[in-house]
């Protein structure tokens, strides 16, 4: 099983799941979304929002393929980039942040880790750029009884969120502000392939020919 990571442009824009291509809940305002969803097509919209962030700010997403399948993505950009940020009762996103929009991976390809590459590549490219943290709104009650795709939005689980490394910085019963500090992602990347040098030079040959797979935590949602 191969898998790949990708910057989101124009070109793989059209990879997205059909639904999250026409999504527009973070790019606009809540009033801006409505209307573009009445006129019948916020993938223009989406499309107009990708291309500026592009231009102005530089790389604003992540798509992971695996066997050269679309498999699960991410988005961010600055707060300023972000209408919708403004809406939560735990806003604003810290200055010194980069607003992790929306995580999501096909059920298809749940249980592989893909959550968590694709925060770590964010981290990856956010470091580089000067950026010392990540924030994201996360949803604490996702998947709980009676809780629809459209109560959420576009919002990935605040568990997602915390197994992955982020913090609480502004606790709320259902959309918690969550920050991973940079710094601390990649001593965690560090850490993790030390110890997996550790485990593997203390395997023989026989064993290393096993498959072994890792007990990560992935996420997945569907709207």
């Amino acid at each position: 099983m191969s898998r790949r990571l990708v910057n989101l442009t124009l070109d793989t824009l059209e990879d997205l799941p059909r639904a999250c291509r026409r999504c527009v809940y973070w790019e606009l305002d809540p009033v801006s979304a409505e209307r573009a969803c009445a006129a019948g097509d916020p993938g223009l919209e989406k499309e107009a929002w990708v291309s500026q962030t592009l231009l102005e700010w530089g790389s604003c997403g992540k798509l992971a393929y695996v066997d050269g399948m679309p498999a699960g993505f991410v988005m961010y950009a600055p707060p300023a980039y972000v209408p919708r940020s403004m809406a939560f009762p735990t806003s604003p996103v810290s200055p010194d942040a980069v607003l992790l929009m929306t995580a999501h991976v096909v059920t298809a390809f749940a249980g592989g880790g893909l959550g968590r590459m694709l925060v770590q590549a964010v981290a990856r490219d956010l470091t580089k750029r000067g950026i010392k943290a990540i924030e994201s709104f996360g949803d604490a009650k996702y998947g709980e009884p009676g809780e629809s795709a459209t109560n959420r939005g576009c919002l990935a689980p605040a568990d997602f969120y915390l197994s992955v490394g982020f913090k609480t910085v502004r606790p709320h019963p259902r959309y918690p502000r969550l920050r991973l500090e940079l710094r601390t992602a990649l001593s965690w990347k560090s850490d993790v392939e030390y110890a997996l040098e550790k485990l593997l030079g203390s395997m023989n040959p026989e064993s290393i020919l096993r498959p072994v797979r890792p007990a990560t935590r992935s996420l997945t949602y569907s709207r």
